[in-house]
C-alpha cells in the first residue's frame, strides 16, 4: 500500500486525510486495487504513512461512505468494486421528470450558507472555509419520494431562495442566471441507505440505494455545483447508451 501515497504533499492546504482517500480511490478506479482486495489495518497504514490513526480512520471512513470500501468483522477493510464513469446526458432530475410527464415536486429539507467542507472546497476550487450554499432536497415523482439531493454551490449562488428551489430545478435556476453548463464529471454507484435516507424515501432500513456524485462545469471550465444524490433503486434507474468507436 505504501507506494500509493508517495505523492502526499504535507505542505498542501488539502487535508492529509483527503489526499489519502483520493489516492486509494484512484487506485480502485485504475484497477490497482481490485474488487475484494483487503487493506491493511488502520494502525499499520498510519504507521507506514507517518500519519495519526484518526487521520487514517477518517480517510477510510470517507471511502466507506462513498461505497468504495466495506468493513467486515473478522476480515477487515475490503474494496467493494471499482466504479465506472459512464457518459450520461447533462440534465437534472427535475428536467428528466418534467420531460417524461412525471409531475416532480420538491421539498427543501436544508438551506444553509456554511463554510465549505474540505472536499467541497477542493472540488469547487475554493479557498478553504469559503462560504457556500448547502441545500438538501427531497424530490417526489407523482407524489412518491424518489431521491434525496445534496448540493453545494459557490458564493455567487448563495442568494438562491428556498422558494425558488422548491418550485424549479437547480439547473433551470442556474440557466436563468446565464450559466452555460457544458460538462460534468459523474460517478454512479450503489450502497445501503442510512436510517435517515430510508425514512425519507419510504424504504426499509438498510435498503439498497443508487448513488450519484456529480461536479458540473460551465463554458469557462469553472465548477458551478457539486452534488451527492441517492435514489430509490426500486423506483429509479440510470440508462446509458453505448456506442462502438
Amino acid at each position: 500500500m505504501s507506494e500509493l501515497f508517495v505523492d502526499l504533499d504535507r505542505s498542501s492546504p488539502v487535508p492529509l486525510y483527503f489526499q489519502v482517500a483520493r489516492s486509494i480511490e484512484a487506485a480502485i478506479q485504475s484497477g490497482q486495487l481490485a474488487p475484494g482486495a483487503r487493506l491493511e489495518n488502520e494502525i499499520s497504514l498510519a504507521d507506514q504513512l507517518g500519519l495519526s490513526r484518526p487521520t487514517m480512520r477518517r480517510a477510510i471512513q470517507q471511502l466507506v461512505d462513498k461505497g468504495l470500501l466495506v468493513r467486515k468483522r473478522g476480515v477487515g477493510t475490503q474494496v467493494v468494486h471499482g466504479q465506472v464513469t459512464r457518459p450520461v446526458e447533462l440534465t437534472s432530475l427535475f428536467d428528466d421528470l418534467t420531460r417524461s410527464g412525471q409531475a416532480p415536486r420538491t421539498e427543501v429539507l436544508l438551506h444553509r450558507i456554511e463554510p465549505a467542507p474540505d472536499e467541497v472546497a477542493v472540488t469547487l476550487a475554493l479557498a478553504p472555509g469559503t462560504d457556500v450554499l448547502h441545500v438538501r432536497r427531497l424530490r417526489y415523482s407523482r407524489e412518491e419520494p424518489l431521491a434525496v439531493l445534496d448540493n453545494y454551490l459557490p458564493p455567487e449562488f448563495c442568494d438562491l431562495s428556498p422558494a425558488d428551489l422548491a418550485l424549479r430545478g437547480l439547473y433551470q435556476l442556474l440557466r436563468s442566471r446565464g450559466v452555460g453548463m457544458r460538462v460534468a464529471k459523474q460517478r454512479i454507484g450503489a450502497r445501503r441507505g442510512t436510517a435517515e435516507e430510508c425514512h425519507l424515501l419510504g424504504e426499509r432500513r438498510g435498503s439498497p440505494l443508487l448513488t450519484m456524485e456529480r461536479t458540473t462545469h460551465d463554458d469557462s471550465g469553472r465548477a458551478v455545483e457539486w452534488g451527492r444524490h441517492v435514489y430509490r433503486a426500486s423506483r429509479y434507474a440510470f440508462e446509458v447508451t453505448l456506442v462502438d468507436r
